[in-house]
């Protein structure tokens, strides 16, 4: 990504949500943190609504019987907040393009992760595929190097995470890898099963960092980032959603105005190079 390029896109942005850096670190690495995306009240009150729904009790770790309780889609009002703050809304604008994504209306997936001695058996590096879900095979979804059907892979903290609080661990630059990987396979792409053939050994080499941060904490993902879960070795449950944002219009590798979002600029660099 040029400096150009930088300054065109920041060019009329009176207040942007993100500055030139965080989105040339996005480009670059895959994903950027916003700290206090949504507030802590509003956090709470969806962890209240959470907790609820795990059939677990805060003060009744007897309760706790397994390492992950995974919950879908929340449309209450705090759940509503949290995905639509003025921040957020303005980083989706500048990372995706403005007019070129659906606001959500909830949120969800949920796995709420809960302390544990044994693994969860979910925790193995992947990408979030996009499209093909009417096949029954879950490791038959796919996706393709123009990202069909999502626009970003989210990650919102619900719950204050620290190092041991089973944070997400992401291989920072992977989503390059995986557009190398997916550009020959064309529109048709490739199966979620395809992809993990080599166990995402594509992108081993790559630095890891993990997805801390306090409650109203958002990190937005490039669609390819490589991810994993991991165990909790913490003392308070973790809560976090992983929605993806969805596209209003397809992601665009020829566009002939040449207006880029960086989602579609971290692509196009990717494939660019050998």
């Amino acid at each position: 990504m040029t400096h150009a390029f930088l300054r065109d896109f920041m060019r009329n942005q009176s207040d942007p949500a993100l500055s030139a850096d965080e989105i040339a670190s996005f480009v670059r690495d895959g994903f950027v943190r916003i700290d206090g995306a949504f507030s802590e009240h509003v956090a709470e009150q969806a962890r209240a609504i959470l907790w609820e729904a795990t059939g677990c009790y805060p003060d009744d770790r007897a309760s706790w019987t397994r390492p992950v309780v995974r919950l879908d889609q929340f449309s209450q009002a705090p759940f509503q907040e949290a995905a639509n703050t003025p921040m957020l809304c303005g980083a989706f604008d500048q990372l995706v393009g403005a007019g070129r994504w659906y606001p959500r209306d909830r949120l969800g997936t949920f796995p709420v992760r809960f302390p544990a001695e044994e693994a969860s058996g979910d925790d193995g590096w992947h990408i979030d595929v996009s499209f093909g879900y009417e096949h029954p095979e879950f490791m038959e979804w796919r996706a393709n190097v123009s990202s069909k059907g999502r626009a970003l892979l989210m990650l919102f903290l619900f719950s204050d995470v620290g190092i041991d609080d089973a944070p997400t661990r992401i291989r920072v630059g992977s989503h390059a890898d995986i557009a190398r990987q997916l550009a020959p396979a064309g529109e048709v792409g490739l199966t979620l099963r395809e992809l993990a053939a080599d166990g995402f050994a594509g992108s081993a080499h790559r630095p890891e960092a993990l997805a801390l941060g306090k409650a109203g904490t958002v990190y937005l993902c490039h669609p390819f980032l490589v991810h994993a879960a991991q165990r909790h070795r913490g003392t308070a449950p973790r809560f976090m959603a992983q929605p993806p944002l969805l596209p209003r219009e397809p992601i665009s590798l020829c566009r002939h105005d040449g207006d880029y979002s960086p989602v579609e600029q971290a692509i196009l660099n990717a494939i660019s190079r050998p």
